[in-house]
């Protein structure tokens, strides 16, 4: 396993064909008073058309790794009804999707019989994990990376079965 964890532009910058993210919190750390999401909280919603109000580095670096000809793919799953910070997350997807990535959602009670992987992460290739960690309150605690054969099979048939089962961002409905 390597000592350190990559910045995000070398991890991605590394793939040559695929790149795939699971999230499965249904909130991760956030400001309640200030910030994007206190912004949405508070009713502010971005307009798709304006990218120069919220495209972001991170918008830049995804489009990079699209265009080099990686795929990009992001399945979230979630409780429903859907948290609070899961219809911000939800309404900004658009965000993500005009940078080249696709999107699927997936009721976590069609998960259950998925053997999912214990944090949220990345497979670069379906080789090398990027795991995500969390404190319980969603704090980030920090990366890792492995590039455990075993694990990364996890990972991947995991992703694909959650990905199969997964709504098309265009088609989730959030009640």
């Amino acid at each position: 396993m390597p000592s350190s964890v990559p910045t995000w532009d070398e991890l991605l910058s590394s793939a040559q064909r695929s790149a795939v993210h699971w999230e499965m919190r249904d909130s991760y750390a956030v400001d309640y008073e200030t910030g994007p999401f206190a912004d949405w909280r508070a009713g502010v919603r971005l307009d798709p058309e304006d990218r120069e109000s919220w495209w972001r580095p991170w918008h830049s670096l995804i489009a990079e790794t699209v265009a080099k000809g990686v795929v990009v793919r992001r399945v979230r799953i979630v409780s429903e009804p859907v948290s609070e910070y899961t219809r911000f997350l939800y309404d900004g997807t658009f965000k993500n999707i005009i940078a080249g990535e696709q999107v699927r959602w997936l009721p976590r009670r069609q998960a259950s019989d998925i053997a999912l992987p214990g944090n949220d992460g990345w497979l670069i290739d379906g080789r090398l994990i990027r795991w995500n960690h969390f404190t319980g309150d969603g704090a980030s605690a920090g990366g890792e990376i492995s590039e455990d054969p075993a694990a990364a099979k996890l990972c991947a048939d995991a992703f694909e079965a959650a990905w199969a089962r997964a709504t098309p961002h265009e088609n989730y409905k959030i009640s």
